[in-house]
């Protein structure tokens, strides 16, 4: 997968499978509707807050990143995407975050996940009230899960 720019239509795709899919679980906008498919890539992955999203495999790994979502974890895009989304959590939190992604397989999506994440640079932070929800593609087929959050905060 290439750097994501505004002509990459792969991004653009993704980023509307990830605002629709937002749309549908929770009835909110993840970003300003209406906004030609180009546009509306830029805006999600410019915007001041985090967004990431992983696939369905068994050990599924980061599809999607914004750089928002890069700068909290310390890492370009090219080093984020395709990870081993596990590794965002410390090995003892990762049986929490199991948990969690059954919960949303369950239910559609959640708005009130909390948990502690680590960046590259092995900084611990928190992030609070999370919107987590599924992804599915044009036929409804299961297409991986997708979070969101702008609260976050340094832990010592």
């Amino acid at each position: 997968m290439s750097e994501p720019g505004p002509a990459n239509d792969w991004l653009a795709g993704h980023a509307a499978r990830l605002i629709k899919c937002y749309r549908h679980w929770t009835g909110r906008d993840l970003i300003a509707p209406g906004l030609p498919p180009g546009e509306s890539a830029r805006a999600l992955y410019e915007a001041p807050f985090v967004v990431l999203s992983h696939d369905t495999a068994a050990d599924p790994s980061f599809t999607y990143a914004n750089l928002s979502a890069q700068r909290l974890f310390e890492m370009p895009w090219a080093e984020i995407v395709g990870l081993p989304s596990r590794l965002s959590a410390e090995p003892l939190v990762r049986e929490e975050r199991e948990r969690l992604l059954k919960r949303v397989a369950g239910q559609g999506f959640i708005d009130d996940y909390s948990g502690i994440r680590i960046a590259k640079s092995g900084l611990r932070f928190s992030i609070h009230r999370a919107t987590v929800w599924n992804l599915f593609d044009e036929q409804g087929h299961p297409a991986g899960q997708a979070a969101c959050f702008s609260d976050w905060r340094p832990l010592a």
